[in-house]
């Protein structure tokens, strides 16, 4: 199931509209900002479909009977452009875990490009809730390797991926390798993919966008 939150008029629209936005964007303190609040919106929406039950809670005049989150949660996200949203479902899911897995391109010729996964932390995601979060879907061949090297750590029980931007290719490829169950939930859909993978319009590159240029 892909949730599109654009589709739909709010306050979330503005957020999107200042990454896309080349001006503001060279902000690069605004431009994690606001990846973070972005990722604490689609937190809050996807926090709806998790488990929850009742608890009774002692307060300084008496008791009152409120329903909490049960799911056991793992935020995990890919190095280095996904932690500015990382720190965006922490900040809601802060007893969650964390799990970070460094992917990467590496052009061979033209516009043939291999990815590799060197690197992954992770707890065990064992009948838990994973969350994984990366700004740009452009193919989805990223995100199915990092979800194929995060099943090292056994298997979630429900699958949640958060991404700003996606493209219909991505959300094909997502579709054909991850569980049936899996929800994802974007900013918005891009038509158009460029022989290099690029999304167009997109934004860019959200990690230099974020953190600086790299070598």
């Amino acid at each position: 199931m892909v949730h599109n939150l654009s589709q739909q008029n709010s306050i979330f629209n503005n957020f999107l509209a200042e990454i896309r936005d080349e001006m503001i964007q060279r902000d690069s303190l605004r431009f994690r900002r606001n990846m973070e609040r972005i990722a604490e919106i689609m937190g809050y929406e996807l926090s709806k479909k998790l488990k929850y039950s009742s608890k009774e809670i002692t307060t300084s005049l008496g008791q009152a009977n409120m329903n909490t989150v049960d799911s056991q949660i793992v935020l995990a996200t890919i190095l280095r452009a996904g932690l500015p949203m990382h720190q965006g479902l922490l900040n809601y899911f802060d007893k969650a875990d964390s799990a970070f897995v460094s992917a990467y391109r590496k052009h061979t010729s033209g516009d043939e490009f291999d990815v590799f996964v060197e690197y992954c932390a992770a707890p065990t995601i064992d009948q838990k809730v994973l969350v994984i979060s990366d700004p740009m879907l452009a193919t989805g061949t990223s995100m199915v390797m990092v979800y194929k090297a995060l099943l090292k750590n056994g298997n979630p029980k429900q699958i949640h991926i958060v991404s700003a931007i996606a493209t219909q290719e991505a959300l094909g490829m997502i579709k054909k390798h991850f569980p049936e169950n899996t929800e994802v939930w974007v900013g918005a859909i891009d038509e158009e993919l460029t022989a290099q993978a690029y999304i167009v319009p997109g934004l860019g590159d959200a990690g230099d966008l974020a953190f600086g240029d790299k070598l």
